[in-house]
């Protein structure tokens, strides 16, 4: 069991193989928090709450294709792939 655990969270950029779960939010959750913010004193039906709520899954999106090509662990990179099939599937389902 260990072996999977550290296999599924161990860092492997550190030669310690600490395991990682998160970091400190990077720029495109910063982007993706702060639009978020905004967008919830605006409405959605207008102008402005199109432009934030594309700002918004741009943001993510970034982010989820960051943790899947550069994830430092599995873990990150199936919860980078996870978030952006959750979020495109959202976009879709908004499209139809």
């Amino acid at each position: 069991m260990r072996g999977a655990l550290d296999w599924l969270f161990a860092d492997r950029t550190d030669p310690d193989r600490r395991w990682v779960l998160g970091q400190w939010p990077n720029l495109a959750i910063l982007v993706f928090l702060a639009l978020t913010v905004v967008a919830s004193f605006v409405a959605d039906d207008g102008p402005w709450g199109l432009t934030l709520y594309v700002g918004t899954r741009i943001a993510i999106l970034w982010w989820a294709a960051d943790e899947l090509l550069r994830g430092v662990n599995p873990f990150r990179r199936i919860t980078g792939a996870g978030v952006l099939v959750v979020v495109l599937v959202g976009i879709v389902q908004r499209l139809v």
